[in-house]
């Protein structure tokens, strides 16, 4: 399973021919996830509308696009600037047990997935998780007093209703060939960008609501090892680790800050073995913040590169008149 989650996208990037063989199926697709909007557009369906406003940060490809960092940035940016009190739920993909739950400073990657404690280390916002999003919300406002909810993911999660929608658009990788799954990347037809606020990440963007995503001073994976090792320098080759939605980004990030960068790519959310990280050649170990919440257990040593999104100024002013027209700022 692990290994079809690494061909496809490496398929979809490339454009493969052989995915015009799954064609049939993405027409499937696309009439059963039809079928479903069209229920909840007539009524037959009923989605939950929470009692607090709610923000979905999502996107309509597969993959990984910026979304963590950008929900961590919007967190801080909304207490700091507008003192509001923000609540993040999240399906809590490949945690284990009983949902929904809190996540606290005390949860672990196992119990609620690895975002959600990478997202509670860095904010310490309140957050839920729960596969079915209306058990999330409910378990997150029975605990804490709650203005804004940000659902991380979500997009298409039909059964909850929302009152602001963005989308983050990888502008290096755009819409693939803009087929549907599985042929194709994409989990909705690129007319879903015109209905919602569209967040272009990647140096090449030229839209005027765009983010990038800054590198940050590297950290020790293990907090005993900042004692007895020096960082890894520019020009130095290293062994890079990712097991996140696009490896690729964080490969090309290295190399733009001069490392030589051995390819370490493993699956989105992928589960590590100690065996996966033990190369025995001396070389450091450099992985992402998402990664490392997982490495830690491991007890293994290596750096982490933490990257916090910039957003453009524009992104500032819709997000103010978002929040005015929900009367959540004055």
């Amino acid at each position: 399973m692990a290994n079809l989650k690494q061909a496809l996208p490496a398929a979809w990037q490339r454009q493969a021919p052989w995915l015009a063989l799954l064609l049939p199926f993405s027409g499937l697709y696309a009439l059963v996830t039809g079928w479903q909007r069209w229920c909840y557009r007539v009524g037959l369906k009923q989605a939950y509308r929470a009692p607090v406003p709610v923000m979905v940060i999502g996107n309509i490809t597969v993959g990984g696009s910026g979304k963590t960092p950008l929900i961590i940035h919007l967190v801080q940016h909304l207490q700091q600037h507008y003192n509001l009190k923000v609540g993040v739920i999240s399906r809590g993909y490949g945690g284990q047990g009983m949902f929904p739950k809190l996540v606290t400073d005390l949860s672990t990657p196992d119990q609620v997935g690895d975002e959600p404690v990478l997202i509670v280390q860095q904010t310490q916002v309140p957050m839920a998780v729960a596969p079915n999003r209306q058990a999330a919300i409910e378990c997150l406002l029975r605990a804490h007093p709650i203005d804004l909810i940000l659902s991380d993911d979500g997009l298409q999660h039909l059964a909850l209703a929302r009152d602001i929608e963005w989308i983050v658009l990888d502008a290096n990788r755009g819409l693939g060939s803009g087929w549907l799954l599985p042929a194709g990347s994409l989990r909705e037809s690129a007319q879903r960008l015109h209905t919602a606020t569209v967040i272009e990440h990647g140096a090449a963007s030229t839209a005027a609501l765009n983010m990038q995503l800054q590198p940050l001073a590297l950290q020790p994976l293990n907090p005993m090892q900042q004692y007895d090792q020096i960082a890894p320098q520019r020009g130095q080759t290293v062994h890079a680790v990712a097991g996140i939605g696009h490896p690729q980004r964080f490969f090309q990030q290295l190399r733009d800050l001069d490392f030589i960068v051995i390819e370490h790519a493993f699956a989105d959310h992928h589960v590590y073995r100690t065996a996966d990280v033990d190369f025995a050649d001396g070389l450091p170990m450099l992985t992402t913040s998402k990664d490392a919440v997982k490495l830690f257990g491991l007890g293994v040593q290596g750096w982490i590169l933490p990257v916090e999104a910039v957003l453009s100024e524009a992104c500032y002013v819709v997000l103010e008149q978002q929040l005015q027209a929900l009367a959540l700022i004055g």
